[in-house]
């Protein structure tokens, strides 16, 4: 096969999605140019534009620019995208090397040391930071990521090309293409039933990818969960091989010390609520230690680590009131999410807008669901974001909320949310979801600042 690094022109068809737009990004820092499409317009395919990628919203063969050829061009695809896309199967008629996107990803992290953070839940925060990390301490490192750095808005951080830090993604295994030197498990929580069907798949998944990291490499894994590889574990909850002792909230900072088998780095500060962030943090921080970055310069980097965006986002308003948005579309995530918020805001009034994502995890998590949402102290439930699904019949938003015993509740569409929300009484607004949601955000905030004046 072809050197991936040695074509002129890149296409990338769903070009959209925050992995791929990450490669996009990597092969445009290489010189090359990019073409792409994906359905729709959104902030990230807004600012690839502003970066001199050129993007296609129509699926359509005359969209295709003609100095692209077999021979100049590489074609990467993202799964998400239908069978019957006219684009895709335009260029695999044509003789076009088509790849998928984890495999691109995993022929990148072969010629490099790959440090790759997978897991359910938790491995975009890790991974960013971890990247952070990497970055602040100047090594020549690369990081992909599934989300996007508050600290620099950009899916991906270059400095080097020895070093990649992956998000390693469960998603259709795609993980399982990566070579990684070392590797962090968050959760192996059941999610993606639709790919993998039950949870013993899910989990027979996650040891095949921990099977990847090599005897001389290091894998670490969160304190309880089931792998049977070799590995070190971590914790924010309770004693680990590595793990978090003395943590203290003040206002809306954590402290903590970290504990490893080698060394102990005291008062550490970390300007993300809520103990899962914690133990995020102790991840990334155990892999920094072992590529040999200072432990001075991890505790300069953690403390103005600034997080990732829709990773409980926090606007506090002059009014009292205060906003968080958050990516969390997962009963876990959920939890986590209402919880710091709790944490934080004991005595406030909380208003909780979730927008369910996928039919299959709705349908699979109810129960779980239920249980997370009846933690609010008022819900606004949205409709179900389809994403690459079809409906399924009875799955729906009305009844989701059949379940959930709060009658402090409504139902109501995207469209109407904003309306509904400024219509209601809170302390704490949390907007929580993957889907489409994020377009209520800039609304939100511009509706709460007129309200402080």
């Amino acid at each position: 096969m072809k050197d991936i690094h040695s074509y002129t022109y890149y296409y990338f068809i769903g070009i959209g999605g925050i992995g791929m737009s990450a490669l996009a990004r990597y092969f445009k820092f290489s010189g090359a140019q990019i073409y792409g499409y994906d359905k729709t317009s959104t902030q990230l395919t807004q600012k690839l534009t502003e970066e001199k990628i050129v993007i296609t919203y129509k699926d359509e063969i005359s969209e295709i620019p003609t100095n692209l050829n077999p021979d100049n061009t590489l074609v990467i695809y993202t799964p998400a995208i239908p069978k019957d896309s006219n684009i895709k199967k335009y260029f695999q008629k044509s003789g076009y090397q088509l790849l998928k996107r984890s495999k691109v990803l995993g022929l990148i992290t072969q010629t490099t040391q790959c440090l790759a953070i997978a897991g359910t839940h938790g491995k975009t925060t890790t991974s960013t930071l971890l990247g952070y990390l990497c970055k602040y301490a100047n090594l020549p490192a690369t990081a992909f990521l599934g989300g996007i750095s508050v600290n620099y808005n950009t899916n991906f951080i270059y400095n080097g090309n020895q070093i990649s830090v992956v998000e390693a993604d469960e998603f259709d295994r795609s993980f399982l293409s990566l070579y990684p030197d070392m590797a962090v498990i968050t959760s192996t929580d059941a999610d993606h039933l639709d790919i993998y069907g039950d949870t013993k798949h899910v989990l027979n998944s996650f040891n095949e990818f921990a099977n990847l990291v090599p005897e001389t490499g290091f894998l670490l894994v969160k304190k309880g969960v089931t792998i049977k590889a070799k590995h070190y574990t971590y914790s924010a909850y309770e004693k680990a091989d590595y793990y978090a002792k003395n943590i203290q909230v003040v206002k809306d900072t954590v402290e903590f010390d970290l504990i490893t088998p080698e060394i102990s780095i005291k008062h550490l500060t970390l300007h993300l609520p809520g103990k899962h962030n914690v133990e995020n943090a102790v991840a990334a921080l155990s892999i920094g230690l072992k590529i040999g970055i200072d432990p001075e310069i991890l505790r300069r980097a953690l403390a103005s680590f600034k997080g990732v965006k829709r990773r409980f986002t926090k606007q506090t308003f002059t009014n009292g009131k205060v906003y968080i948005d958050d990516y969390a579309h997962h009963p876990t995530e959920l939890n986590a999410a209402i919880n710091a918020v709790r944490d934080l805001y004991p005595e406030k009034k909380l208003l909780t807008v979730f927008q369910p994502h996928l039919y299959t995890r709705t349908r699979d998590f109810a129960e779980d669901f239920a249980r997370s949402l009846n933690k609010t102290d008022e819900l606004i439930l949205l409709d179900i974001y389809p994403a690459r699904e079809l409906p399924i019949e009875g799955i729906t938003s009305e009844w989701l909320a059949q379940k959930i015993p709060n009658p402090n509740k409504n139902i109501t569409s995207l469209g109407k949310a904003l309306k509904l929300i400024k219509s209601k009484e809170f302390d704490i607004l949390l907007t929580v979801g993957a889907g489409n949601i994020d377009t209520l955000y800039e609304p939100l905030i511009e509706w709460l600042h007129e309200a402080e004046i």
